[in-house]
């Protein structure tokens, strides 16, 4: 089983083979020539992995970032951002992250961050003196963020997968993501400092109150959709419907930037998307289901046990591990294949699962920038147009940096869960 569950798909893997098929073809393998199961299990267990309810919240925040991107969003976040730190040394730096972390909370898409802002922020990086490295590997990193922080795709499928709250999670990614935040702008702060780059420049009360005039309906979004869900107004799915009209209304009738057959071409777009994450979802479903009947998750407490882990070192183990894997599978897959192997794992040494939910989604946002396979890597080299060589030397200071942060979330539980323990 090991051979056809673990080296079979590692090959596909190398072959560049798409991930839902790597997942399927070693489970179809398993059950052919292993596994005593009859071939109709596969197709019961694949549909049956889309039966659940807190999938639909998927293909509608997919959609309100769409529409929120497509309407010319990113440009005001930026202008809104720029304003906010006009004062600071290397201010363009530091509001690339906080236009990030904007962004974030309106789509839930590292990937979308990265390609929205590199369009607008890498000329102008390079113009500031940044130079093609670090614009490159701040662009790739800072959209790092957007895996953690509320509402974030991951949170949801860690949800599903773990049997968790995903309002509690989101509400405990929001002190993590801004500390992540935090230390990329204190790291650019400190760069532009020794490297000589000044702010862009002075702060200005006027200019910032108009900045933000012109992206407070897109500033508002995240707090009506948050603020719904905590005050019970909706569900979170309930709350991706509501952002999907919200992004709808913001564009078509408060921007004006799209017109309805761009809404149609940003819903064609949104389904393409969904469908390549529910597709990884299904096939995940099935490698979760073969796994388990097999006891595998029973089998690694049984090995932890005989280990005499302690909590401390067990998310030690688990972020070496999460830190390699998220470095060649995106978090969508990673987080449905072995949420449901490590959580019993991490309940049993005492470990809360909502901290550890954000625990591996921190690890799986350093995977998305990390060598050779971080998907933000190739969105932005697309984007900028560098070599993957420039780029893979461009995001080491900034995984070193979010290491560090991954440290201090991983260690201080009360990050992420004091504002849960207040709702």
């Amino acid at each position: 089983m090991i051979a056809s569950l673990v080296i079979l798909p590692l090959l596909l893997m190398i072959a560049g083979t798409p991930i839902f098929l790597v997942f399927l073809t070693g489970v179809v393998v398993a059950m052919m020539f292993v596994l005593p199961l009859q071939p109709v299990a596969l197709q019961q267990v694949l549909f049956g992995g889309f039966d659940n309810y807190a999938l639909l919240a998927i293909p509608f925040f997919v959609f309100a970032g769409e529409m929120m991107s497509s309407s010319g969003i990113a440009n005001r976040l930026i202008a809104w951002a720029m304003a906010m730190v006009g004062r600071v040394p290397g201010s363009l730096g530091v509001a690339t992250v906080a236009s990030s972390t904007a962004l974030g909370a309106i789509s839930g898409s590292s990937v979308a961050a990265v390609g929205a802002l590199g369009k607008t922020l890498y000329p102008r990086l390079i113009a500031g003196g940044y130079g093609e490295r670090r614009a490159g590997g701040l662009l790739a990193s800072a959209g790092a963020i957007d895996i953690v922080i509320p509402p974030s795709i991951a949170m949801i499928l860690y949800g599903m997968s773990a049997e968790q709250s995903i309002p509690q999670l989101f509400i405990a990614g929001v002190l993590p993501a801004l500390l992540m935040a935090l230390m990329l702008a204190a790291f650019v702060v400190f760069d532009a400092v020794r490297r000589g780059i000044p702010a862009e420049h002075g702060f200005s009360l006027t200019e910032a109150l108009r900045a933000t005039k012109k992206a407070f309906w897109a500033l508002l979004m995240p707090v009506f959709v948050l603020g719904g869900i905590y005050l019970g107004v909706f569900s979170p799915t309930e709350a991706g419907g509501f952002a999907c009209a919200y992004a709808i209304i913001i564009a078509l009738l408060v921007y004006r930037t799209m017109s309805l057959a761009d809404v149609v071409r940003a819903a064609g777009a949104s389904a393409m998307l969904s469908a390549q994450i529910l597709i990884v979802v299904a096939a995940a479903s099935v490698v979760t289901w073969i796994m388990t009947t097999q006891g595998v998750p029973q089998a690694l407490i049984a090995w932890i046990d005989a280990m005499q882990l302690t909590d401390v070192t067990f998310l030690l183990a688990v972020n070496l591990l999460l830190l390699v894997i998220g470095a060649f599978l995106d978090p969508t897959s990673a987080i449905l294949v072995l949420a449901p192997l490590l959580v019993p794992i991490a309940t049993s040494l005492g470990v809360d699962p909502v901290h550890f939910g954000i625990v591996m989604s921190v690890n799986l946002a350093i995977g998305m920038f990390t060598p050779p396979f971080g998907l933000n890597i190739f969105v932005a080299q697309q984007v900028t147009g560098l070599p993957a060589h420039t780029l893979y030397r461009g995001v080491v200071p900034f995984v070193v940096i979010l290491v560090l942060a991954l440290l201090i979330i991983t260690y201080v539980p009360a990050l992420s869960l004091t504002l849960g323990s207040s709702l």
